[in-house]
């Protein structure tokens, strides 16, 4: 066997087909009944037959490069609204403070366009990521504290919030925090372009990518739960119960470094704690809105709860004292207004995605914190409305609502995400720093581990995090030697 990989999420499943597509013998072992990893859809609701993206959710660091060397035919469809926060509707024309809205996103354009076509290519050095993009935009975006930047440019705290919260979608930080991990979540968030939702879920993506594999003649053996690794030695429990061992030249590992750890009898390294609890959501229509914006435009976008900039930092605050936040920061998408095909007719889903509860604050009591959460956010969410939430979710075959909450315990215990920490751990800048070795192929693509039989092929690389298939790529690439 030329090449296993650990885990058959959409970056294991990308890599699998390039080095399929290349000639190379590759199995890929999922420990999930199905491939796709967080990037897959379900019908949660006994009775319905809505298709949700129950974890990941939404698409923008796929490159096109990607979907059209691999045959990958997804639609991707944009979002009409930027935000809302009412009474507030940030669209085309209605937005506050236009012209600074306007400069501060043409330099983040900027910055995508000049930095975004590298992450195909082997790692460009701190000082040549620099030049790229500009002194003074590589001092924005990359050494001042998010908050500072956004401070320089907007007055109004709304807007400062909702520009800010890129920062925050998954990292654990203040705007301000000194280490500027919030700094690397906002630049990866922008870097690819403007989010879009896949035509038929996120299982669209994740099916398409494996029947691209398996074209390519790879093998996607799901039931397949990796027990140990060993140099190019995996040891798996099959379907069946029976363990057995593959030997490979390669290893990918499409899991967090810290499960990488695990598996290879290594003390796991400390790992960045998840942050977000997500709330699914059916409804039998859309509900009315107290400031009398049409539904279908409030939710086409981003609607906003609580998230100006103050209001950020004090939940910030009170998490990290093991305060459930309250008020507690939350951002809804409606994307059945975007894809209809994912719910019967005249249904919608709604997404929501809880900012600044990390998963520390649920390890006392798991249940009672999300059962708290998803109360607030429903509360919150009728502050705004014309008629109670509540009233309008749909109900399954045994009578019950359709609401499901995920907290980063349930994605630790469902995805195996250490932490519940959807980008496998802290995100790292999109370089090398000067005067890095950069010898050896794992090395040159940011890939590497301490054994040079075993590379990271996931978010856990250096340029992964995000539905983008960019980690499978660049794993693929070194193990091609291109």
């Amino acid at each position: 066997m030329d090449v296993v990989i650990v885990g058959g999420g959409h970056n294991g499943l990308v890599a699998a087909a390039y080095l399929a597509r290349a000639g190379r013998s590759v199995l890929v072992l999922e420990k999930r009944s199905a491939a796709g990893g967080a990037a897959v859809s379900e019908t949660p609701f006994a009775g319905h037959e809505a298709r949700l993206s129950r974890y990941a959710y939404l698409v923008s660091l796929l490159p096109a490069r990607i979907a059209a060397d691999l045959g990958v035919d997804v639609e991707l469809r944009m979002r009409p609204v930027v935000a809302c926060a009412p009474p507030t509707l940030l669209a085309p024309g209605r937005i506050p403070e236009p012209e600074a809205w306007d400069a501060f996103y043409a330099a983040c354009d900027d910055v995508a366009a000049r930095l975004f076509p590298t992450v195909l290519e082997p790692l460009p050095s701190r000082s040549g990521v620099r030049s790229l993009v500009g002194e003074q935009a590589f001092r924005a975006f990359c050494e001042v504290p998010l908050g500072a930047t956004l401070a320089e440019r907007f007055a109004s705290p709304l807007v400062r919030g909702v520009v800010g919260t890129d920062g925050l979608i998954g990292t654990f930080a203040s705007l301000h925090e000194p280490s500027l991990a919030q700094n690397r979540c906002f630049l990866w968030h922008v870097a690819g372009g403007p989010w879009r939702v896949p035509v038929g879920g996120m299982g669209a993506v994740s099916g398409a990518l494996e029947r691209a594999a398996s074209r390519a003649g790879a093998r996607v053996m799901c039931d397949a739960e990796v027990l140990s690794v060993d140099g190019g030695s995996v040891t798996f429990r099959d379907g069946s119960g029976a363990e057995r061992t593959v030997e490979a030249e390669w290893v990918l590992a499409n899991v967090a470094p810290s499960v990488l750890d695990r598996l290879r009898g290594l003390a796991p390294r400390p790992v960045a704690e998840g942050c977000q609890t997500k709330v699914n959501l059916l409804l039998t229509r859309l509900p009315r809105l107290r400031s009398g914006i049409p539904a279908e435009q409030a939710f086409a976008g981003t609607l906003r709860l609580h998230e100006r900039e103050d209001e950020l930092e004090a939940a910030f605050a009170m998490a990290s004292g093991g305060e459930i936040p309250d008020p507690a920061p939350a951002e809804l998408y409606c994307h059945s207004l975007t894809d209809p095909s994912i719910v019967p007719p005249g249904f919608h889903t709604l997404t929501l995605f809880g900012l600044h509860t990390p998963a520390s604050l649920f390890r006392r009591d798991p249940e009672f914190v999300k059962a708290v959460l998803v109360e607030r956010y429903l509360d919150q969410l009728d502050q705004l409305l014309d008629e109670p939430i509540r009233d309008l979710l749909a109900l399954d075959a045994h009578g019950e609502p359709c609401l499901e909450a995920r907290s980063p315990l349930d994605l630790e215990a469902e995805l195996g995400l250490p932490a519940g920490n959807i980008f496998h751990g802290e995100l790292s800048w999109p370089w090398r720093e000067d005067g890095d070795d950069a010898a050896g192929p794992g090395a040159r693509w940011g890939v590497a581990t301490d054994d040079p039989r075993i590379l990271l092929c996931g978010a856990g690389a250096v340029r992964g995090g995000g539905v983008s298939g960019i980690g499978g790529h660049n794993a693929a690439m070194a193990v091609l030697g291109r």
